[in-house]
């Protein structure tokens, strides 16, 4: 098995994630060459069986995904998803904080409306 050996990198945030797929629900496009969105790292987490990953600009080097064993994705290279058999996977989305960033949760801020009329 080949399987990458890299970690998210430090500071990095989830923001987002794809629902579960398996072998017949996937997205289309995955399995094609495609690029994360701009700024944001990947994640595929193999929840059960495995899959295979490929860098487009390393076709030879397929690596392995697995419970055990997901791949990060790099910003702003290409890549695609191979399905080989029976599998559950999602792919998560991380932004890299830069220092003093804090993350913009979306969400209901009652407080608000009090701090704009105080200005």
């Amino acid at each position: 098995m080949n399987y990458q050996n890299e970690k998210l990198p430090k500071g990095a945030v989830k923001v987002g994630s794809t629902p579960s797929m398996t072998e017949k629900t996937v997205v289309k496009g995955i399995l094609k060459n495609h690029l994360a969105p701009k700024g944001k790292w990947g994640l595929v987490v193999v929840e059960e069986g495995s899959l295979q990953y490929v860098w487009e600009d390393d076709k030879e080097n397929i690596l392995d995904a697995d419970v055990d064993n997901p791949i990060v994705i790099f910003p702003e290279r290409f890549h695609h998803v191979v399905i080989t058999g029976a599998v559950k996977f999602r792919v998560e989305f991380y932004k890299v904080l830069k220092d003093g960033e804090v993350e913009n949760k979306k969400g209901d801020r009652p407080g608000e409306v009090f701090c704009e009329c105080m200005n």
